[in-house]
């Protein structure tokens, strides 16, 4: 039986994947149309990546699951520390998207090949490090980790929820989490169907 925490895991990183790849589309689209893309839905979706996948649930590896993790599972431990140090990138990354996306919305297209090289990089970036942590380290700690660990780590993983897991959202985050799911394409909004590239 698979635990609460790596549930949760494994949902936050198929809704982070989610609101990249639909950051890439609704790009894609814009360029399809010939039109600027929506900056607000952008805006609100780096956001999310920020408050959400940044600061909580990457602190719940790094601080939670990862030291315990290191304790059962000493092999995997060259894996967690190269994951932690992409953690402590990916905050640097995030501002440095979200400065590159104001220039594109303040300056106009001249900007537009930045914001999405960066966004490429980025996307590309994350999603090599969730395929790390679905391949090598959730294995080693379903394998590894006791019936007491897991039910010490549910307590930690389940305390702050991704509300694009189908979470209701807190009263302060209601109104950017309205604005991405009424906004941005599927699968993670209700949104415009975007065009895929054949």
């Amino acid at each position: 039986m698979q635990s609460t925490s790596l549930r949760v895991l494994r949902a936050e990183h198929q809704v982070l994947a989610a609101v990249l790849r639909s950051m890439s589309m609704m790009l894609a689209e814009a360029r399809r149309l010939e039109t600027l893309p929506d900056f607000a839905v952008l805006r609100a979706m780096l956001f999310y990546i920020d408050e959400f996948p940044e600061r909580l649930h990457h602190a719940k590896e790094s601080q939670v699951l990862f030291p315990r993790l290191r304790e059962k599972a000493p092999e995997v431990g060259p894996v967690l520390d190269r994951l932690d140090r992409e953690h402590a990138a990916g905050e640097a990354m995030i501002r440095d998207l979200g400065h590159a996306l104001l220039a594109f919305e303040m300056m106009g297209r001249s900007r537009w090949d930045a914001f999405e090289d960066r966004l490429e990089r980025y996307v590309r970036f994350y999603l090599d490090h969730m395929g790390t942590e679905e391949r090598e380290v959730l294995p080693a700690a379903q394998a590894r980790l006791s019936e007491q660990d897991w039910a010490e780590l549910d307590a930690t993983f389940t305390a702050h929820r991704d509300p694009l897991t189908g979470q209701e959202p807190e009263d302060d985050y209601r109104e950017v989490f309205r604005r991405i799911v009424d906004n941005a394409p599927a699968p993670i909004g209700l949104g415009p169907e975007m065009h895929r590239a054949a």
